[in-house]
C-alpha cells in the first residue's frame, strides 16, 4: 500500500474521523468572516475585490498540502494588503490602469520567489528573530494607516487613489469633509457599532458578513445609490482566468516591496501558527512554513491573488469554533468557490461605506495600546523603539519603516551573536564543573579553563579569540596550561581554523600549553585533514572531555 509523502498533508494527517464535523463547521464559520474580510482588505490594496476573494481559494489549497499549521488559517491581512498598496504606487503602478492586474501577478509572484529562496538556504529562523518591539510599532503604523485610507469611504467622499503615507491621505480626506454624504455616513457609523457590538456581545456571530448582507439588502431596498451612496464596481462571477506575470519595466521597482512583503507574510504567519498551536502538536517549523507560503503566493499569483498570510482574527475564530485540521481550510476554499459562482453577481450591491467599516473595525486591533504598556513594563526602551517604529511608517510609508526596522532588528542579533561569549570553568568541591556568568572576574586557576558558549565563525572568531587571549596571557598570574572547551563547535571554518594556529602560536611562544576539549564529530573530521591537528595529537593535547584533559595535565 502507497504511503503519503512525509511532506504532504502534515497539517492533517494523522487524521481522526470524529474530527470531520468540526472541521467543516469551523470552515464554514471562518469562512463567513475571511471571505468578506477578504474582499474588504483587497479594496485596501486598491485593487478590486474578487482578487481578495480569489486568495481564499488557491493559496488556502496549497497551504492545506504543505503547511505544519493545523488550525491557521490563511488568506491575506491588513498588514500584506497595505504593502501591497504601497508598492503598486511606489513602482508607478496607477490604481484602475490596464498594467495593474498583470503587476498584480508579478508583485504576488515575487513575493513566493523570495520566501522559496529564503527556505532554500533555510533562513526561516533568521527572519524569525525579528523583535515584538518591531511588530508591534509596525503594527500600529499599518493600522492608521489603513484606518486613514478608509475615511474617503466612510465620509462618500472622492478618494485620491495615488497619495500615499498617513499624512497625506488623512489631510486630502478631512479637507473634504463638507463635501460629506449624510447618508454615507450614517451607513458607516451604523455598520462600525454593529461591528463592535456583535464582536463584544456575540463573538461567535460572523460581524462582517452580518453588516454586508445587511448592506446589499439596504442597497436594494432603499435604492441607496439615488442618494449618493456609492457601491463596489460589479464582481464577476467564476473564476479568473490565468495570466502571466509582467517581466518589464516594472519588476525592478516592485522588488523592494515584495521583498518587505514576504517578510511580514513570514513573520505574521509563523507568529500566529505558534499561538494557534494546541499541546501534543507537532512543533511549528520555520524552514516548512517558508516552503509552504512561497508555493501558495506562487501558485495564487497565476490567478490574481493577494500575497497570502496567515492572520490572527480569522485563526482566533476557526480556532473557536474547533478546527482540528487543514481540513477547515479546505472547506473554505470550497465555500470561497461557491461564492465566487453564485454570489459574486450581487455584490456590486454593496456600500462602499459598509467595506470601509469593515476594514476599520479590523485594523483597530493593531493598534495595541496594551502591548505598548507590556513593553514599557519589561523594557522601557523597546517601547519608545515601537513608537519610533510607529512613527517611521507614518511619516515616510510602510515600506521604509518594515525595511528600516528589520535591518535593525537583525543588526543587534548580529552585534548580540557576534559579541565574545567565553566563560570560565571551574571544579566545585563535589569535583562538578561549573560555568562562571559571563562577564564575571576571572578566578586564578591552574589549568585556566575557557569554554566558547557559542560556535565560532567568520564573523564572530576574532572577538572569542581576543576574549581567550587576553585571559590567558595579560592577567595577573599567567597559567602554565589553558584548556580551551570547543563542545559547542559543530563546524570548523577554515578562517575559524586559521585563527586557532595563530592563537596556538602565539601562547605556545609565550610560554602557554594550549589543551583543546570536546571538539564534536563532525568538527574533528575537518581538523584530522590538517598538519597543524596531528602534531597537537602527537603532543597529547586534545583529549574527549573536560575530566580527561584535566587529568592529563595534572598527570603531565
Amino acid at each position: 500500500m502507497r504511503t503519503v509523502s512525509p511532506w504532504l498533508i502534515p497539517a492533517i494527517r494523522p487524521y481522526q474521523l470524529r474530527w470531520l464535523r468540526a472541521d467543516i463547521v469551523a470552515g464554514l464559520s471562518t469562512g463567513a468572516v475571511v471571505i468578506p474580510l477578504a474582499m474588504a482588505y483587497a479594496t485596501v490594496a486598491n485593487v478590486p475585490v474578487q482578487m481578495g476573494l480569489y486568495t481564499c481559494i488557491f493559496p488556502v489549497i496549497v497551504y492545506a498540502f504543505l503547511g505544519g499549521a493545523r488550525a491557521v488559517s490563511i488568506s491575506t491581512t491588513s498588514t500584506v494588503s497595505t504593502l501591497t498598496a504601497s508598492t503598486m504606487l511606489a513602482g508607478g503602478i496607477l490604481i484602475g490602469s490596464t498594467d495593474q492586474r498583470g503587476d498584480l501577478v508579478t508583485l504576488t509572484l515575487l513575493v513566493g520567489v523570495f520566501l522559496l529562496v529564503a527556505r532554500v538556504f533555510r533562513l526561516g529562523m533568521l527572519v524569525d528573530n525579528i523583535s515584538d518591539m518591531t511588530l508591534v510599532g509596525i503594527k500600529i503604523a499599518v493600522g492608521l494607516t489603513v484606518a486613514a485610507a478608509q475615511l474617503p469611504r466612510l465620509l462618500g467622499v472622492p478618494p485620491h487613489p495615488n497619495t500615499t503615507g498617513f499624512i497625506r491621505v488623512a489631510w486630502a480626506a478631512l479637507a473634504q469633509i463638507r463635501q460629506a454624504s449624510p447618508v454615507t455616513v450614517g451607513i458607516s457609523a451604523v455598520s462600525i457599532v454593529v461591528l463592535v457590538a456583535l464582536a463584544r456581545f456575540a463573538p461567535r456571530v460572523p460581524g462582517p458578513l452580518v453588516v454586508i448582507a445587511a448592506g446589499i439588502a439596504a442597497s436594494g431596498a432603499l435604492a441607496l445609490p439615488a442618494h449618493g451612496v456609492a457601491l463596489i464596481p460589479p464582481v464577476p462571477s467564476g473564476f479568473p482566468l490565468p495570466e502571466l506575470p509582467h517581466l518589464d519595466h516594472h519588476i525592478v521597482p516592485l522588488l523592494p516591496g515584495a521583498l518587505a512583503i514576504a517578510v511580514m507574510a513570514f513573520l505574521e504567519s509563523i507568529a500566529v501558527a505558534r499561538t494557534s498551536r494546541r499541546a501534543g502538536e507537532a512543533p511549528i517549523e520555520p524552514d516548512r512554513e517558508l516552503l509552504a507560503l512561497g508555493v501558495a503566493a506562487v501558485a495564487g499569483s497565476f490567478f490574481h491573488s493577494l500575497p497570502p498570510a496567515g492572520g490572527f482574527a480569522q485563526t482566533a475564530v476557526n480556532l473557536r469554533a474547533g478546527a482540528r485540521s487543514q481540513i477547515s481550510g479546505l472547506v473554505l476554499a470550497a465555500l470561497a468557490v461557491l461564492v465566487a459562482l453564485v454570489v459574486a453577481p450581487i455584490l456590486d450591491r454593496l456600500p462602499q461605506a459598509v467595506l470601509g467599516a469593515v476594514v476599520v473595525v479590523a485594523v483597530s486591533r493593531l493598534v495595541d495600546i496594551e502591548a505598548l504598556r507590556r513593553l514599557y513594563r519589561i523594557n522601557p526602551r523597546e517601547c519608545l523603539g515601537a513608537i519610533a517604529v510607529a512613527a517611521l511608517g507614518l511619516a515616510f510609508g510602510l515600506i521604509v519603516a518594515v525595511v528600516v526596522a528589520v535591518a535593525a532588528t537583525l543588526l543587534m542579533v548580529l552585534h548580540v551573536v557576534n559579541s565574545p561569549h567565553v566563560v570560565q570553568v571551574l571544579r566545585r568541591d563535589n569535583g562538578a564543573w561549573q560555568e562562571e556568568p559571563e562577564n564575571a572576574p576571572l578566578t586564578p586557576a591552574e589549568p585556566l579553563v575557557l569554554r566558547c558558549l557559542v560556535p565560532l565563525y567568520a564573523a564572530n572568531v576574532r572577538p572569542n579569540i581576543a576574549m581567550i587571549r587576553n585571559a590567558a596571557l595579560e592577567a595577573e598570574i599567567t597559567p602554565a596550561v589553558v584548556i580551551l572547551d570547543l563542545v559547542r563547535q559543530t563546524v570548523l571554518e577554515s578562517t575559524v581554523l586559521h585563527i586557532l594556529v595563530e592563537l596556538d602560536l602565539e601562547m605556545s611562544g609565550s610560554g602557554v600549553r594550549l589543551v583543546f576539549t570536546g571538539l564534536p564529530e563532525r568538527a574533528l573530521r575537518t581538523v584530522a585533514r590538517t598538519r597543524w591537528w596531528h602534531q597537537v595529537e602527537a603532543d597529547g593535547r586534545y583529549h574527549s572531555d573536560l575530566h580527561r584533559a584535566v587529568q592529563a595535565v595534572e598527570q603531565h
